[in-house]
């Protein structure tokens, strides 16, 4: 009878890279399309609810259905398949250190890449379309600020909570467990893929990578997805309270 182990090292890379680019080649076909075709609600709502609807239930999908075939029932088994129990006060204390590096990395290499990627990023910034650009504060302002108030929890609810969750258990979990065989190249793997999977996000790579490689190693090395979970979950809390303090400051 084949063993755990040996099942959740089975995954070809070209099986890999279908599982994460063709979910968020669709989520991101969608996202432009309705972008297009309307502007009732403001776009960085509008990525999210396609997010909860499309990508999410796709990559757990897929995590529940591996799980019914590896273990017999539909469930997240899968993405716990390297997890070891550890104490939450240790969890909370490595995602802490994590996130303490992340913000290093916000003010060192987040803006040497901005300035690398600035003709490129300019130049796409004047052929799309403003309804696409997040940032642009001054189009929120055609919303009503009951609009913005629901755009922005959405946003909190989905980019802090169920965003991170579902990736770690997606990405860190389920994916790097079943190339397994790499070794310790299996969650610098995964992270260089997650990172270009952000198609909506096509630029701060760099950052991206130098951000969550460590978070992944130290998932890998110590066998505990929760690190992960915690440490995105921060991440992207200051992300968005950023974002939205802009919004309502502008």
């Amino acid at each position: 009878m084949m063993t755990a182990s040996r099942r959740v090292g089975a995954m070809s890379i070209w099986k890999l890279l279908g599982l994460i680019f063709v979910p968020t080649l669709i989520v991101t076909t969608v996202y432009v399309i309705v972008g297009f075709m309307q502007d009732a609600i403001p776009s960085f709502l509008l990525f999210f609810l396609c997010a909860a609807f499309i990508l999410f239930p796709i990559e757990i999908g897929i995590v529940r259905r591996a799980s019914k075939e590896e273990y017999g029932r539909y469930s997240l088994r899968s993405s716990f398949s390297r997890h070891s129990a550890m104490s939450w006060w240790r969890v909370l204390l490595y995602a802490s250190v994590l996130f303490g590096f992340s913000g290093i990395m916000s003010v060192t290499i987040a803006p040497l890449e901005n300035n690398l990627v600035a003709p490129i990023s300019d130049r796409l910034a004047q052929i799309t379309p403003a309804y696409f650009d997040w940032s642009n504060i001054e189009y929120l302002k055609q919303y009503s600020s009951g609009m913005v108030l629901l755009a922005c929890i959405g946003y909190f609810v989905l980019n802090v909570i169920v965003g991170p969750i579902v990736e770690e258990l997606f990405f860190r979990g389920y994916l790097t467990a079943k190339i397994s065989r790499f070794g310790n190249l299996a969650p610098v793997i995964v992270t260089i893929l997650f990172s270009l999977y952000h198609l909506w996000l096509p630029f701060n790579n760099l950052f991206r990578i130098a951000v969550f490689l460590p978070s992944a190693l130290v998932v890998w090395r110590k066998n505990n997805i929760y690190i992960g979970i915690v440490f995105h979950c921060l991440c992207n809390a200051i992300s968005a309270i950023s974002f939205i303090s802009s919004v309502y400051s502008g």
